[in-house]
């Protein structure tokens, strides 16, 4: 598996991702297509602004436009202050063969190396257990469920906490 930044050739796995029911059941349903090129773009811009790290996951002996899915580790204010969060997303065809467990760990290994992110949130929600089940995988501690807003809906999600500076090997 590979780890590459997003580029703006990406906005079909955007959609397949983001407007497709069954991949966003566990986020209140599907966004609109109409915006996936804007919020690409944004995505490369903090690329390339190392403001924030998307990832698309490239299967092992694929062509690097192959794209298994997306993981990606950002900073936002919550409740009055700045935490560091990583979510991640699978397409249909390569779940089930340890694509985002991998990517999560090596996102992970990535922000250990770099230091600045400190501690690192993920809040899969709370029916989502492969989601779930990666968390546990990859050594975060359950912090217990939690309600937020993605995307103007409010989603019921497990909080999971991990120190990549403590717990990675």
């Amino acid at each position: 598996m590979l780890l590459r930044n997003v580029v703006l050739e990406d906005v079909d796995a955007y959609i397949q991702m983001r407007c497709d029911p069954d991949m966003m059941k566990d986020l209140g349903g599907p966004l609109p297509r109409e915006g996936m090129g804007e919020k690409v773009q944004r995505d490369v811009r903090r690329a390339a602004e190392d403001t924030a790290w998307t990832k698309m996951i490239i299967p092992e002996t694929a062509d690097p436009s192959v794209v298994a899915g997306t993981v990606s580790l950002w900073s936002h204010e919550a409740d009055d202050q700045y935490i560091s969060e990583i979510g991640w997303m699978v397409l249909p065809t390569f779940q089930g063969r340890g694509y985002g467990k991998r990517a999560v760990g090596a996102l992970l290994e990535m922000a250990r190396e770099d230091g600045r992110w400190g501690l690192i949130h993920a809040f899969p929600a709370t029916n989502n257990l492969p989601s779930n089940g990666i968390c546990r995988a990859v050594g975060f501690t359950f912090v217990g469920e939690q309600s937020l807003e993605f995307a103007g809906r409010v989603l019921n999600t497990n909080h999971w906490v991990i120190d990549p500076r403590t717990q990675l090997t």
